[in-house]
């Protein structure tokens, strides 16, 4: 088996198709029987109609004379395809067109009076009719031939010959002397003298000729089968080298890039081909690019996650020993307090967490809906109103003159202007102010928050939209910041095709930009 590793099942597939493409053509030579019967009743058509034509000049002299009759084949001149007899009733040859010689040189279309013999058929021919003769013979019924040739005592012993003479057409098929696949056509056509039968035309001609044509033309079809058949190996064993072989070894690529745990263990490199193959060796290099980015996001966000429970349990388990340690009641409740604080931050972090990995897996398959996002910050900025009543910053909103849709889930962004309101609540002063634009930049809605709060140094600039960063100078308002609410911003916004940017506010301060694809 390992010999015939090549020959994979796409490989056998593609050799069934090929040969069967090269089979169709071959089903043309079983139109050659239909082609060959069309022949034979034309010759017969063509032996009646010269047979007539002699009985008709016969019966034009108004007697039935031996003399007359070799007068009219002379004058024939030898331009009649069939062999011309004249017979009397007695059965007597009176006529014979065989024996005036050669043929006239003025018709070299005329074949020679002996019979034409197909040649032996070779080897070749042999096998590649094999089949046709196979399904000739499950498809046709049998047809009894005689077996000897006709050499007669008496022409009154053919029965072709006594139907004339009875005043009918007569006609019969024998076997070509000689030969063992042609045959000879005998057709007998009554002269009439005065309303009398007075003889017959008798009418001979084999089938050789035609049997030579056709011959050749399946010999033909079968050498050019034989040709296309090479072709056709050929052409298969080119499409296996080219497109079995590379998919078997994507194949043994793909089964060993993983372990069995399931980690990576290598990539698919890019492929130069500019075929089908090509695209595909390039979609699986970028799939497991894409894949080892995830995997390390899933790892490093696990690890991100790990270092920051560290933190909130190493002050719990402190808070607790010093709690067990102290018998003032007070010191214990404060000590207790530090536990209640750092275990509701563990269940902050732990719920955005689980938010973040929820949009990662999840938001692809949310359903989107036109959105509107000025009424939507209307009702975002209205309900931190609400919540912070005189407390905190003022809002100032600026909108576009006209709708602003964009394609989203109304939820996702709501969260998205909640996380950026909030940080942008925490950053300003308590008299501050927070700007809020909304505005139509070419096919994107572009929304704008910004405070007058310290800030964002230029090296934080990229950090703050990192999992967990977060910076915080001493006099904002620091509590209750997991570090992961820009994260979620930019995840939710990447997923809808847009970006979040962040930069300082001229007179002081920082800016969120959000930009988003208008709806159609």
């Amino acid at each position: 088996m390992a010999s015939l590793r090549w020959l994979s099942r796409i490989s056998i597939r593609l050799l069934a198709f090929n040969v069967l493409v090269v089979f169709l053509p071959m089903a043309g030579v079983l139109v050659l029987d239909t082609y060959e019967r069309q022949l034979l009743e034309a010759q017969e058509r063509t032996m009646g109609q010269e047979g007539r034509l002699l009985a008709a000049a016969l019966e034009a002299t108004g007697r039935f004379e031996a003399a007359d009759a070799q007068g009219i084949l002379v004058q024939l001149g030898q331009r009649h395809l069939a062999r011309l007899r004249v017979i009397d009733r007695q059965g007597e040859l009176r006529a014979d067109s065989s024996r005036l010689g050669p043929r006239r040189d003025d018709n070299p279309e005329a074949p020679a009076q002996t019979a034409v013999q197909p040649p032996d058929a070779p080897f070749l021919y042999r096998i590649g009719s094999l089949p046709f003769r196979a399904l000739r013979r499950l498809t046709q019924p049998p047809v009894d031939e005689p077996r000897d040739t006709w050499e007669p005592a008496s022409f009154l012993d053919a029965p072709e010959v006594r139907n004339a003479l009875d005043g009918r057409y007569g006609a019969t098929t024998r076997i070509t002397p000689g030969s063992q696949r042609s045959v000879s056509l005998y057709i007998a056509i009554p002269v009439r003298i005065d309303g009398v039968v007075e003889g017959a035309v008798l009418v001979s001609q084999s089938t050789g000729r035609i049997l030579q044509a056709l011959y050749s033309v399946r010999l033909d079809v079968f050498r050019v089968f034989l040709g296309s058949l090479a072709v056709a190996m050929v052409l298969t064993l080119l499409m296996a080298t080219t497109i079995a072989h590379p998919l078997s070894r994507l194949r043994r690529r793909a089964e060993a890039i993983l372990d069995r745990r399931g980690r990576l263990r290598g990539s698919f490199e890019p492929s130069r081909r500019s075929d089908e193959i090509g695209d595909l060796e390039r979609a699986l290099a970028e799939l497991t690019r894409r894949l080892e980015e995830h995997l390390q996001f899933t790892e490093s966000f696990a690890a991100d996650v790990s270092h920051e429970f560290k933190n909130p349990l190493a002050a719990i388990r402190s808070a607790t020993e010093m709690a067990l340690e102290v018998d003032d009641p007070e010191e214990r409740r404060r000590f207790l307090t530090m536990v209640q604080n750092d275990v509701a931050r563990m269940e902050r972090l732990l719920n955005e967490a689980r938010e973040i990995s929820r949009i990662d897996a999840r938001i692809d398959e949310e359903e989107l809906e036109r959105v509107a996002v000025d009424r939507l910050l209307e009702g975002v900025v209205e309900a931190f109103r609400l919540r912070r009543g005189s407390r905190g910053p003022e809002f100032n909103l600026a909108f576009a003159d006209r709708e602003v849709a964009v394609m989203a889930s109304a939820d996702r962004l709501t969260q998205v202007f909640e996380n950026l309101l909030a940080n942008a609540v925490s950053f300003s002063p308590a008299a501050g102010t927070v700007t809020v634009t909304l505005r139509i930049d070419g096919e994107q809605a572009v929304a704008t928050i910004a405070d007058e709060g310290p800030g964002i140094p230029d090296e934080h600039v990229e950090r703050i939209f990192s999992r967990f960063f977060s910076y915080r100078p001493d006099h904002t308002d620091g509590g209750g910041h997991s570090g992961l609410g820009l994260s979620i911003v930019r995840a939710v916004i990447e997923a809808y095709q847009g970006t979040v940017t962040a930069g300082g506010r001229s007179g002081g301060g920082a800016k969120m930009t959000v930009r988003l694809p208008l709806a159609d």
